[in-house]
């Protein structure tokens, strides 16, 4: 329990890339009362991604700013640090990048705990009953992507059965992906009945969508933000509900 007056449950530190408009709201929707969300931003650069390599260089100036980013959401002495960037862990080689980038924080600022992707996208396809089977995806990315991606799903245990790909032509562009466009792909993937469909970018905003898409399609629809958001409340004995985003928000 935090002595902060607002955030008496909960004070979450998120680091999110400088051209992400999607996070710090879609929290904030979903964030109950007691816990405070506060955010810093990892500089990177707002330029085409072009292939994998440009795909390479993005994922690399995250990595390079993550540590600063850090330390200055460290200030406000938050529970925990979330990561509000689904792709740096995964695009580097799944969870076991995420532990090295775990070690990296931990021996340069002490113990902390981190929130990210890599772990709660597994732990939600379980509280949603998902426990094998193929799963597909909607991301905002380039095709390139897509063998980074299908290795990580692999690795958490999961079947690959297709991925849509939206291409936004760059970082800041992702947020203006058209909902149409969005829910042409969820519909598509639907088709093949996969046991879950799971949206990447953070950048992309899918966590009311993904409540809708859940009642059209009859199937789990997980957003990576509700999942990475809903991972810190229950990591942290937050238990509250929260009706619009999910059959997620709505799971213990």
């Amino acid at each position: 329990m935090s002595g902060d007056p607002l955030g008496y449950r909960a004070k979450f530190g998120v680091v999110t890339p400088s051209v992400n408009t999607v996070v710090q709201p879609e929290y904030d929707a979903m964030r109950p009362y007691g816990v405070t969300n506060h955010i810093a931003r990892i500089h990177i650069p707002e330029k085409p991604i072009d292939g994998d390599v440009g795909f390479q260089e993005l994922v690399d100036a995250i990595d390079r700013g993550l540590d600063d980013a850090v330390q200055r959401v460290l200030c406000v002495e938050p529970t925990c640090v979330v990561m509000g960037v689904s792709i740096e862990a995964v695009y580097r080689g799944g969870v076991g990048a995420a532990r090295v980038i775990e070690r990296r924080l931990n021996t340069r600022f002490g113990e902390l705990t981190l929130i990210h992707a890599a772990d709660a996208l597994p732990a939600a396809l379980r509280a949603l009953g998902v426990d094998d089977g193929p799963v597909s995806l909607v991301t905002p990315y380039m095709p390139d992507a897509d063998a980074h991606l299908k290795a990580f799903v692999e690795e958490i245990g999961y079947g690959y059965q297709q991925a849509i790909h939206l291409r936004a032509p760059t970082p800041l562009q992702i947020s203006h992906t058209p909902e149409a466009d969005v829910r042409a792909a969820l519909t598509e993937l639907a088709a093949g009945r996969p046991r879950a469909i799971i949206q990447f970018g953070a950048n992309l905003s899918m966590a009311r969508l993904a409540d809708e898409a859940e009642r059209w399609l009859g199937l789990p629809v997980i957003a990576v933000n509700t999942a990475t958001y809903w991972h810190a409340l229950r990591r942290h004995g937050i238990p509250d509900r929260r009706e619009g985003f999910g059959s997620l928000l709505l799971r213990h």
